[in-house]
C-alpha cells in the first residue's frame, strides 16, 4: 500500500523529503516531474521507493492521456485537485495490485527513456556536425 499526501503546490515553498510534482494546467495536465511546475500539485512521500513508484505510475497515466477525461475549462484546460486525488488514489491502488508486473514495466520505461535520451544526444551531435561542415564549406 502506497502512502502519500497530495497538495496544491505553493510558489516558493520548500518541501522536505521525497516529492514529485504533477502539472495541473494545460493540455499536458498530469505530467509528473521531480522539479516544481508553476501550476502543479505536489505529492509527498515518507520514502524514496514510494516516490519512485508513484512517479512511474503518474508517468504512465499521463502518457496514456488518462487525465484528459477529467480536464475542465474551455480556453486553458485544468485539473481539479479533488478529481485528481480521487482518481489518482483509486488508479494507484488498482495498478499496485500487480506489483511485480509494475516493476517490469517500470524497468522497460526506464530503458526506453535512456534510449530516447541517447537519440536526442545523437541528434544534437549530428546538428553540430552539420553546422561545422557548412561553416567550413561556406568559409572557403
Amino acid at each position: 500500500m502506497l502512502n502519500f499526501i497530495i497538495k496544491t503546490h505553493q510558489k516558493d515553498t520548500v518541501y522536505k523529503g521525497n516529492r514529485i510534482f504533477i502539472l495541473n494546467k494545460g493540455i499536458n495536465s498530469g505530467k509528473p516531474q521531480k522539479e516544481p511546475f508553476t501550476n502543479s500539485f505536489v505529492i509527498q512521500f515518507p520514502n524514496e521507493e514510494d516516490a519512485e513508484t508513484v512517479y512511474w505510475l503518474a508517468y504512465s497515466l499521463w502518457k496514456s492521456k488518462f487525465w484528459h477525461q477529467s480536464l475542465c475549462g474551455s480556453v486553458i484546460p485544468f485539473l481539479r485537485i479533488h478529481d485528481f486525488k480521487k482518481d489518482f488514489s483509486a488508479k494507484a491502488d488498482e495498478l499496485m495490485q500487480e506489483h511485480e508486473l509494475h516493476k517490469k514495466q517500470v524497468l522497460a520505461l526506464r530503458l526506453l527513456e535512456q534510449k530516447e535520451d541517447q537519440l536526442h544526444q545523437n541528434i544534437i551531435l549530428i546538428n553540430e556536425m552539420r553546422k561545422v561542415i557548412l561553416h567550413r564549406y561556406c568559409k572557403k
